[in-house]
């Protein structure tokens, strides 16, 4: 009886023990993959996130005040410059005229269907007004070229973007087709298209990076 009981214990430690190892060896292989590879969409990009510190901006407001003071307060506090940050503007529906070019607000009506009034001309704005800013060179930092200027990616759902198709077709009576390819042309240099925003969220998360809703 207690050869069998020694017999038994020693079985069961070996399982447990061996049990204990299987979360350290998936884990250690999890890390060490690269990003999954896709016949269709590039992202190796996110191999390139090796900033000291990294935040994703999930965005669903007009404003880009908070990313630049993000950037700011690293700079002010640890003396860490943007080359050494990494921030990620991602935009899926309710903040796509940040990433829409002045050609496309000219052709669509971005404007009218966002409520987005031009304080210049009191009318739907016909321009990117997030694009470059406001006359003082505090309004001037919070723009999209500005941030761009200083390493911040911006970055447009795809899924989004067809959604956002569809209902401006129906507006400009073309065919959504058409729509969507001219949407995803006109879209701001730099911008990059992403199959979609929940799955790119989770994959920046996945490589270290913060999170903070905008809403």
């Amino acid at each position: 009886m207690k050869q069998t009981s020694r017999r038994n214990f020693i079985t069961a430690a070996a399982v447990i023990t061996g049990a204990s190892f299987v979360p350290n060896i998936v884990k250690a292989t999890y890390e060490t993959e690269d990003t999954p590879k896709s016949t269709t969409w590039d992202l190796s990009w996110l191999d390139a996130l090796k900033g000291k510190h990294k935040q994703v901006f999930d965005l669903g407001e007009m404003e880009l005040r908070v990313i630049n003071n993000w950037l700011d307060a690293y700079q002010d506090v640890f003396q860490i410059p943007s080359s050494d940050l990494n921030a990620i503007v991602g935009i899926a529906g309710k903040a796509f005229p940040i990433n829409a070019s002045d050609e496309l607000y000219r052709k669509y009506p971005i404007g009218e269907h966002w409520k987005l009034t031009d304080p210049e001309t009191q009318k739907p704005a016909m321009r990117n007004m997030s694009l470059d800013g406001g006359k003082t060179p505090a309004d001037q930092k919070k723009t999209v070229r500005a941030l761009q200027a200083r390493g911040v990616i911006f970055w447009q759902c795809d899924k989004a973007l067809r959604r956002i198709s569809r209902d401006l077709s129906q507006k400009v009576n073309t065919p959504e087709a058409e729509v969507y390819e001219e949407l995803k042309a006109g879209l701001n240099p730099g911008v990059i298209l992403i199959p979609a925003h929940a799955m790119l969220i989770g994959l920046a998360q996945e490589r270290g990076c913060t999170y903070e809703a905008l809403w």
